[in-house]
């Protein structure tokens, strides 16, 4: 139970790596705030934690907006009282397409959600966590943000900016007792990647519970040490094929 006694939100909290970080940061103890757009996934997600004997709260929310946001931090502080961890997990992807066929709305939607939302979330925590003295903050980004490829662009740019909110809050929060880490998965077996790749064959993609164990160790006493660490995670011993 290495996280005992400690408050985790989590945003994208509904479904596939989100869903396994909810899980498991419950697993090791953390009361969590499972946070989505979509009540009855989040409402089912924390129908797992609590049969599993853990603590769950669900909070509907668009992270894109500032005062969902801002409600989420505040319902959060009034069932709990304090937050040591946030996730930034909630992402939005977009069909393979070239940037002369990118529509604005398209391009506005996925960093409104990826990008907006990560920041919006992770200022609306801090001054909380400051005032702790502690506090996690955990990135989930993306391996496809470390090079940039055709027809991703809108993801690929989303995902390299959270990379670069990671090293920039890292660096002011670090005295505060703040870690601020990020995380850069590989493939994983998830609903969006399925919507946004369709049948393709021979993707190569793993768990996402993978994931999850990553997660936990940044939001632990274990990784005091990192401070704007990216960590790249392939899950290469249990990849799995997916062709729908």
């Amino acid at each position: 139970m290495r996280l005992h006694g400690t408050v985790a939100i989590v945003t994208g909290g509904g479904r596939g790596i989100g869903r396994s970080l909810c899980l498991a940061l419950a697993g090791e103890g953390a009361r969590v705030v499972a946070a989505s757009r979509t009540r009855a996934e989040i409402d089912a997600v924390v129908r797992e934690i609590e049969e599993a004997g853990g603590v769950g709260l669900a909070v509907p929310v668009d992270i894109a907006e500032e005062e969902g946001v801002s409600a989420l931090v505040a319902r959060t502080l009034t069932e709990y009282g304090r937050i040591d961890t946030l996730v930034n997990n909630a992402a939005i992807n977009h069909t393979p397409r070239p940037v002369v066929d990118m529509d604005t709305a398209t391009w506005d939607g996925v960093m409104g959600v990826n990008l907006r939302g990560a920041f919006l979330c992770s200022r609306a925590v801090l001054g909380q966590m400051i005032r702790q003295g502690s506090g996690k903050i955990i990135n989930i980004a993306s391996i496809g943000a470390r090079r940039g490829e055709g027809g991703r662009s809108a993801y690929r740019v989303s995902k390299a900016g959270m990379l670069s909110l990671t090293e920039c809050l890292s660096d002011e929060v670090k005295a505060f007792g703040v870690n601020v880490n990020a995380i850069c998965p590989g493939a994983v077996d998830t609903p969006m990647l399925r919507d946004t790749f369709g049948r393709r064959e021979g993707i190569v993609a793993m768990p996402p519970d993978d994931i999850a164990a990553v997660a936990v160790f940044l939001a632990s006493a274990e990784s005091r040490a990192l401070h704007g660490a990216v960590i790249d995670a392939f899950g290469v011993s249990r990849t799995l094929r997916i062709s729908s």
